[in-house]
C-alpha cells in the first residue's frame, strides 16, 4: 500500500516559506535519510515514485521545493540572492538535527545536482554521500546568449522569461511528458540571476571537482537534449576516482529516473547497489 507523503514547512529569512515532502518507510525510526534537491521548474512531489520506492528500502526520502519553484513561496524562476539554493539546502540539512554519526546522504537532478554538488564540496562533514542524475554542469550557452546573460545580469536579474526547455525531451516515456505538461506547479520561467548562479556554479564546480571528498555516484543520460552531458563526462575525468562511481546511459534523455520502465529499473538497479554500500 502506498502512503501519501508527510508535508513540511522550512521558514528562510524574510519569511520565505519552502514546502517539502517526506516519505518514510514503515520502520521509520531506523531508517537513513535521504534529502532530495529537484532540477529547474519542477517541485519535489514529481518524484513520488522514487520516494515510494526509496521508502519500499528503507531509506526516508525528503526534500523541500526551491523557492519559486512548485509549493513555495517566490517569484516562478527567481532568486534574491545568488547563494539563496545553497543557502536553503544547508538550512534544510541543518532542520534535520541528524547526528555526526549519522549524516543524511544527498540526490541532485539537473539544476538540483548542481545545487547539491555544490554543497558537498563546501560541506563534505555535512553529509554520508553524493547521487548527481543528469546534473547541470554544462549549460552549454552559445555566445549571443552569454552576451545576452551578461546585459541582463546587470540591468534586469529579476526578470524572469521562458527557460527554452523542451518538456518533450524530459523521457522517452509519453505519460511523463505529459503529466509534467499538465502540472500546475510546474513553470517555464528563469531569471538572469537564476541562470547567473547555473553558469558560474558549473564552472566552479567543475574546477573544484578534484578536491570532491565524499563518495558520489554520478548517474547521467548520454542522450541528453537539456543538459550537456560532456558536463558529467568532464566532472567524472576530473573527481577522485576513489570516491567516484559514474554510469552513463547512452540512449536515455533527461530525466532517467523517470524514464520507461525497463530503462529505468536500470538505472535504479545501479542506485539500489550504490546505496547498498552506504547502510
Amino acid at each position: 500500500m502506498t502512503t501519501a507523503p508527510e508535508t513540511f514547512t522550512l521558514v528562510r529569512p524574510g519569511g520565505v516559506e519552502l514546502r517539502g515532502l517526506c516519505w518514510r518507510p514503515a520502520n521509520a525510526a531506523s531508517a537513513r535519510t535521504i534529502v532530495i534537491v529537484h532540477g529547474l521548474g519542477e517541485h519535489v512531489g514529481r518524484h513520488a515514485a522514487l520516494g515510494q520506492w526509496l521508502a519500499a528500502r528503507g531509506w526516508t526520502l525528503r526534500g523541500h521545493d526551491h523557492r519559486g519553484h512548485g509549493r513555495s513561496q517566490g517569484a516562478r524562476g527567481t532568486l534574491a540572492s545568488s547563494h539563496d539554493l545553497v543557502d536553503d539546502l544547508s538550512a534544510a540539512i541543518d532542520a534535520l538535527g541528524a547526528p555526526a554519526s549519522s549524516p543524511p546522504l544527498l540526490i541532485g537532478h539537473s539544476l538540483g545536482g548542481l545545487v547539491a554538488l555544490t554543497y558537498a564540496l563546501q560541506h563534505p562533514d555535512r553529509i554520508a554521500g553524493l547521487v548527481l542524475s543528469s546534473p547541470a554542469l554544462a549549460p552549454g550557452l552559445g555566445l549571443f546568449q552569454k552576451a545576452l546573460l551578461a546585459v541582463m545580469s546587470r540591468l534586469a536579474p529579476d526578470v524572469a522569461v521562458n527557460n527554452g526547455l523542451d518538456p518533450s525531451k524530459l523521457s522517452h516515456d509519453a505519460a511523463v511528458v505529459r503529466a509534467y505538461l499538465d502540472d500546475p506547479l510546474v513553470h517555464d520561467r528563469i531569471s538572469a540571476r537564476l541562470a547567473r548562479f547555473i553558469v558560474d556554479g558549473a564552472r566552479e564546480a567543475l574546477d573544484a571537482a578534484p578536491a570532491l571528498a565524499v563518495p558520489t555516484l554520478l548517474i547521467y543520460a548520454g542522450d541528453d537534449r537539456l543538459v550537456d552531458p560532456e558536463g558529467s563526462r568532464e566532472f567524472a575525468r576530473r573527481a577522485p576516482a576513489s570516491l567516484l562511481v559514474a554510469r552513463e546511459y547512452p540512449e536515455l534523455w533527461h530525466e532517467i529516473l523517470n524514464e520507461t520502465p525497463g530503462e529505468r529499473d536500470a538505472v535504479l538497479a545501479d542506485l539500489e547497489e550504490w546505496l547498498g554500500r552506504r547502510e
